[in-house]
């Protein structure tokens, strides 16, 4: 039988590894140039850790790990009998795989906190898992690359992270709309439609408009407890449409009788001022349906897509002023991004925007004419190495053609002869395997025609 992964799940091949990396690499260097360190944290955590922080329908989602030895040992019998999974699942299952880096990050901060300087401003980069159903765009297994910044409720904050998004999708080349709201909006919405305890119902609905369309989300509020009047009442709030200074206006309006909009819109007029004076590649849009249905957001929710690909969202977080309180630690502000590494992934294949030189293995290749040859072509790709050019050495000397195809298919730029007349002059023949020139350099040369 011919082995297989599970679905969800992917192989990457070295083309697709170095793909991943130039992804991985260009967000790094945008985290560390706005000053964020780097933290890891364990693939599982305690159940106790995840539950109850992503909403209803994300707990359904959580990958929960089998406790080792008898698991069955302390379930009723009862239980088993009834087949109650519900009840079944803490008894067996201490640990789960963690949903997303947001979540660990708050225990991890709640842990160390003594160790810690505030504000601290956190990047991660790691794998988390869903126990999602695959389609295009969504995986059980994937890379999120996370910044966040606790100890502060500057709105600067909020500001910063949207000029780095930003900085990140122009280096990718991507064209994207950055889209934002606030829950403090969402809220005063569900208090002026006379539902203000339908709040997490309401963001929930509302947030697949995308996917649903208005009337399933309409049949969703109703189907959730909604009255017939305030799915009415939430009608003009969910076609908003026009410049961000219109919507803000229309919404100043229309949420007049609530503190908690009021201050929600004050907030956005804040973040939309700030990044318009500093100014954007991409379109920086108010968007009154995004929701994002975590529970955790309590301010700015942000949320990126792409403009020449249909997928997903590919970047999004926000604000969660409550979230460290759930271990113990409360008071403590944060705000956070989340790039989707592999939808980025499958954005920047589509659109074919990787850089030439990512998926060489390295800068040039030495042919192997025999052992003389070899021997001095070793010793010349020693000294490139010391010089920092990756270089390497073909392993056997076979056909000059099967050679060259190797550095075809390893997109080598360039390949290095020397043979008999080379090792006579104490010289180096540098092919470009693009253009086709060939040079004839002595080891000097050569280091600094290749040195980076």
């Amino acid at each position: 039988m011919k082995p297989s992964i599970p679905k969800g799940t992917r192989d990457f091949s070295p083309i697709e590894m170095a793909k991943r990396n130039y992804i991985f690499n260009t967000i790094r260097e945008v985290f560390l140039l706005y000053g964020f360190q780097q933290i890891e944290t364990p693939a599982m955590e305690l159940l106790s850790s995840l539950m109850g922080k992503y909403g209803e329908e994300g707990d359904k989602l959580l990958f929960k790990v089998l406790n080792s030895g008898d698991f069955l040992r302390d379930i009723p019998e009862e239980a088993l009998l009834n087949r109650n999974c519900l009840r079944l699942a803490p008894c067996m299952c201490e640990k789960g795989l963690r949903y997303d880096l947001t979540v660990p990050f708050a225990r991890y901060v709640v842990q160390h906190r003594n160790e810690l300087q505030m504000p601290f401003k956190r990047y991660q980069i790691q794998p988390v898992w869903r126990a999602d159903r695959p389609q295009k765009g969504r995986y059980r297994e994937f890379y999120q690359c996370d910044a966040d910044i606790v100890g502060s409720e500057s709105l600067l904050n909020e500001v910063e992270l949207v000029m780095m998004i930003d900085e990140v999708f122009r280096r990718f080349g991507v064209r994207i709309a950055i889209k934002l709201n606030n829950r403090k909006i969402l809220s005063g919405i569900a208090e002026i439609i006379g539902a203000p305890d339908k709040i997490v119902d309401i963001t929930v609905a509302i947030d697949k408009l995308d996917k649903i369309g208005l009337e399933g989300v309409n049949a969703e509020l109703a189907d959730k407890g909604l009255s017939p009047e305030a799915v009415s009442a939430l009608q003009p709030l969910l076609n908003l449409s026009g410049s961000n200074e219109g919507k803000l206006a229309t919404l100043l309006s229309l949420l007049a009788q609530s503190e908690t909009g009021r201050l929600g819109i004050e907030e956005m007029t804040f973040v939309l001022n700030r990044t318009r004076a500093l100014g954007t590649t991409a379109e920086v849009e108010l968007d009154v349906s995004l929701a994002r249905g975590l529970n955790y957001y309590t301010g700015t929710i942000v949320e990126v897509k792409a403009l020449d690909v249909q997928i997903g969202s590919i970047t999004g977080g926000g604000r969660y002023d409550n979230l460290t309180g759930v271990f113990g630690m409360p008071g403590l502000s944060g705000v956070g991004i989340s790039f989707g590494a592999d939808r980025i992934f499958d954005v920047l294949n589509a659109l074919d925007l990787y850089p030439a030189d990512t998926l060489a293995s390295a800068q040039v290749l030495f042919i192997n004419f025999g052992q003389a040859e070899a021997e001095a072509s070793l010793s010349a790709v020693m000294r490139l190495r010391a010089a920092g050019v990756s270089a390497e050495l073909y392993p056997d000397s076979v056909k000059m053609n099967k050679q060259m195809k190797y550095a075809n298919e390893r997109h080598y730029p360039y390949v290095a002869i020397i043979g008999e007349s080379e090792i006579a002059n104490a010289t180096v023949t540098l092919k470009n395997m693009t253009t086709g020139e060939q040079q004839s350099l002595t080891i000097d040369q050569l280091i600094d025609r290749l040195c980076p």
